[in-house]
C-alpha cells in the first residue's frame, strides 16, 4: 500500500483532523498514483505516435505491486474500474437505437455464438493435448473465448470505424461475448465449487429468465416514466439536475445488472439502447463523458497492475507461445466463421483482426478459476500467471491490429501480386450505401438555438431547398417545433465537445448560432474553430458591444441586433406613409423659394 512520505514529518502528537481512519485517503491516493502514471505515460505514447492505451497500461505496470509497489489494492481499483467499462457501453448504447441494433443482421448474432464455442473448443482440445486437466483446459478455453469490449470499442470509436462493416460486426459479437460471460462464469464456478450439469442449467435458465425481466423492466421506465420527468420544468433550468439524473441511469444499470447476476457492462448496453430514442440521448451521453474518461483510463491502469514483469522474464518463451496461438488462433477462427456467415472476405479479415485478444472478463473467470490455492483451485500458479501475462500482451497488440483491420484486404493483394478483383454484391452494396450515405449527409447546417431568431433561419433556408438542417437547444418545447418543420432535432448544450460532434460537426458547412449570450457565443465559436476550422459561423449578436469579441474569436459573419434594428427601423419609416407626408411638407418651402428666385 501507498503512504505519503509526508505523513511521517508531522508530530505524533499532531491532533487527527477528521473522523475517518486513513483508509479512504488512501485508496484515493492510490488512484490518484495510477492516473497520474496514466496521463504522463499516456501523453509520452501519443508523442511517439502510439495508442495512449500503452500507457495506461504501462503506467499500471509500473506503480502497481509487481514492480515499484506505489499501489498494491489491485483488486479494490479494478472493481471501481469496472465501472467505466459500464459507462463505456451505455454511452455506445446511447448511439444504437433498437432500429440500428436490428440493422447489425444476423451475421454478428450467429458468428458470435459460433466464434465463442469454437474458441472455446480450441482452447480445451489444445491444453488437454498438453496434459492439463479437462477442468483447467475448459476454464483456459473460457477465458481465450472472450475479447476485449472496452479496448476494442474504445478504438474503433476513436477511429470512427465503430459503424464500418468490420466495426458493426465486431460489435455485434462482442455483445454475444458479453451475454456468454454468465453461461462461461456459471461453469467455472460449478467446476470450482463441484456442481452437477443440471444445477448449471438450472442457474442458467433463471439468469436469462432475470435478463427478460431487466429489459422489460428498463423498458418501461425509458417509456414511460423517464420522458415525463426530463419534461419537468426544474430539470430544464437547472442543468445539475440532468446530469445527477445521466450519472443515476449510468450507474444504476450496471447495478442492477449485477444485483441479477448478470454481466454490467452488458446491462449498461442494454440501458443505453433503449434509451437512444429519447431526444435526451445526446446530452445524457455527453454528461457521463468526464467520468467515462477518467474510469475507463483507472480500468486500463488496473489491467497493467496485474503484470509480473519479473515472472514473464522468466518465463518469457511460453507467453510468446501463448500469445502467438491465441491472436493467430482467434484471428483464423473469427475470420473463418465470419466469413461463412455471409460476411464478404476484406471485411470478416477486419473483424477477425479486431478480435484477435483476450478481454476483460478473463480477469474476472482466472480469478475466480484460480480460487484459493491448495483449498480450491483450478487454475495452477503458472497457468494463471501465463494467462494474465498472455492477456495483457494481446490488450497491447490491439491497438495496432484495430490500425490494420481496414487495410489488411489491401495489403494482402499488394503481397500478393495479383489484380484488385471485384468485391462480392454484399460488399459492393455495402460500399454504394456508405458513400451515398457520406454524400448525403456530408453538406448540412447546424442551427444551435431554435427559439424565434432559429426558427425564422430555418423557415428562410427550408425556402431555398436547403433540408439537411440539424437544429440543438436545450427547450424540449423548442425541439417538438422543429420536429415539426421535419428537421431533425437533437437536445444538448452546445458548448460541449460531445454534442457538437454527435451533431456532425466535422461534416458541417455552416454553423449558425442564434443563442442570445455573447459568453456562450464566444465559447462555441472557439469549440468549431478547434473541431472544425474550416466550417462557416454565422453568429447572432445582441449588443454592439459584443460584436468585435464574437470576431476576434473566429466569427465569419456576425448579424448586429442593434444596428439591424436600426436599418430596419429606418426602412420601415422611408416605407411609410408618415414619411411621404414629412418628405412633402418638408419641400413645400423649398419649393416656395425656388418659385421666388425665378
Amino acid at each position: 500500500m501507498f503512504y505519503f512520505p509526508c505523513c511521517s514529518l508531522l508530530p505524533e502528537s499532531f491532533p487527527v483532523l477528521g473522523v475517518a481512519d486513513g483508509t479512504m485517503w488512501t485508496s484515493l491516493a492510490g488512484i490518484l498514483l495510477l492516473l497520474g502514471a496514466a496521463l504522463l505515460l499516456g501523453t509520452i505514447a501519443e508523442q511517439l505516435r502510439q495508442s495512449a492505451l500503452l500507457g495506461y497500461i504501462a503506467a499500471g505496470t509500473l506503480v502497481g505491486p509487481n514492480l515499484l509497489g506505489w499501489v498494491s489494492n489491485q483488486k479494490d481499483i479494478f472493481d471501481l474500474a469496472e465501472l467505466g467499462v459500464a459507462l463505456l457501453l451505455f454511452a455506445i448504447g446511447l448511439e444504437f437505437s433498437l432500429p440500428r441494433l436490428r440493422r447489425l443482421g444476423r451475421i454478428p448474432l450467429l458468428a458470435g455464438t459460433l466464434q465463442v464455442i469454437f474458441t472455446l473448443l480450441a482452447g480445451l482440445t489444445v491444453t488437454a493435448l498438453l496434459g492439463f486437466s479437462i477442468a483447467e483446459s475448459l476454464a483456459v478455453g473460457a477465458m481465450i473465448a472472450l475479447s476485449s469490449t472496452a479496448c476494442v470499442v474504445r478504438m474503433l470509436n476513436d477511429r470512427a470505424e465503430l459503424d464500418s462493416p468490420h466495426g458493426r460486426t465486431a460489435l455485434g459479437i462482442l455483445l454475444v461475448q458479453d451475454i456468454a460471460v454468465i453461461p462461461l462464469m456459471l461453469i467455472v464456478t460449478a467446476l470450482l465449487n463441484g456442481g452437477t450439469p443440471g444445477e448449471v442449467i438450472v442457474q442458467l435458465g433463471l439468469s436469462l429468465l432475470l435478463a427478460a425481466v431487466f429489459v422489460a423492466v428498463f423498458y418501461g421506465l425509458f417509456n414511460f416514466v423517464l420522458p415525463r420527468v426530463l419534461e419537468l420544468s426544474s430539470l430544464r433550468r437547472n442543468r445539475d439536475f440532468p446530469i445527477l439524473l445521466a450519472m443515476l441511469m449510468a450507474a444504476g444499470s450496471a447495478w442492477s445488472a449485477h444485483q441479477l447476476g448478470l454481466s454490467p457492462a452488458l446491462g449498461a448496453f442494454v440501458a443505453g439502447v433503449l434509451l437512444a430514442i429519447s431526444p435526451f440521448a445526446t446530452q445524457i451521453r455527453a454528461d457521463i463523458q468526464p467520468l467515462k474518461t477518467v474510469l475507463v483510463t483507472l480500468f486500463f491502469a488496473a489491467v497493467g497492475m496485474f503484470a509480473d514483469l519479473g515472472w514473464i522474464a522468466g518465463h518469457l518463451g511460453l507467453v510468446l507461445a501463448v500469445v502467438a496461438a491465441i491472436v493467430l488462433g482467434k484471428l483464423v477462427i473469427t475470420f473463418g466463421l465470419a466469413y461463412l456467415c455471409g460476411q464478404p472476405w476484406q471485411f470478416a479479415l477486419g473483424t477477425g483482426l479486431c478480435l484477435a485478444q483476450v478481454g476483460e472478463f478473463s480477469f474476472v473467470l482466472a480469478t475466480v478459476a484460480r480460487g484459493e490455492p491448495g483449498i480450491s483451485s483450478i487454475l495452477s500458479e503458472n497457468t494463471f500467471r501465463a494467462m494474465i501475462a498472455a492477456t495483457i500482451a494481446t490488450l497491447i497488440l490491439t491497438p495496432y491490429l484495430i490500425q490494420l483491420a481496414p487495410g489488411a484486404a489491401d495489403l494482402i493483394r499488394r503481397l500478393s501480386q495479383r489484380k484488385p478483383k471485384q468485391v462480392d454484391e454484399q460488399a459492393a452494396s455495402n460500399i454504394i450505401v456508405e458513400d451515398s450515405a457520406s454524400k448525403t449527409e456530408s453538406d448540412f447546417i447546424i442551427i444551435l438555438g431554435f427559439g424565434p431568431a432559429g426558427q425564422r433561419v430555418a423557415g428562410e433556408l427550408l425556402q431555398v431547398g436547403l433540408k439537411h438542417i440539424v437544429v440543438i437547444d436545450l427547450n424540449h418545447e423548442n425541439l417538438q417545433i422543429a420536429k415539426q418543420y421535419g428537421l431533425h432535432a437533437q437536445l444538448g448544450d452546445a458548448t460541449q465537445i460531445e454534442v457538437l460532434e454527435h451533431a456532425g460537426l466535422y461534416r458541417a458547412r455552416l454553423v449558425i448560432i442564434t443563442l442570445p449570450s455573447p459568453t456562450i457565443g464566444r465559447q462555441i465559436i472557439h469549440l468549431v474553430r478547434q473541431m472544425a476550422p474550416g466550417t462557416s459561423l454565422y453568429v447572432r449578436c445582441r449588443y454592439h458591444l459584443h460584436h468585435w469579441q464574437l470576431l476576434a474569436a473566429g466569427a465569419d459573419v456576425i448579424v448586429d441586433e442593434e444596428e439591424h434594428v436600426g436599418e430596419r427601423l429606418a426602412q420601415q419609416f422611408l416605407e411609410s406613409s408618415l414619411y411621404q407626408q414629412l418628405s412633402s411638407s418638408s419641400r413645400e418651402p423649398e419649393k416656395k423659394r425656388e418659385q421666388q428666385d425665378s
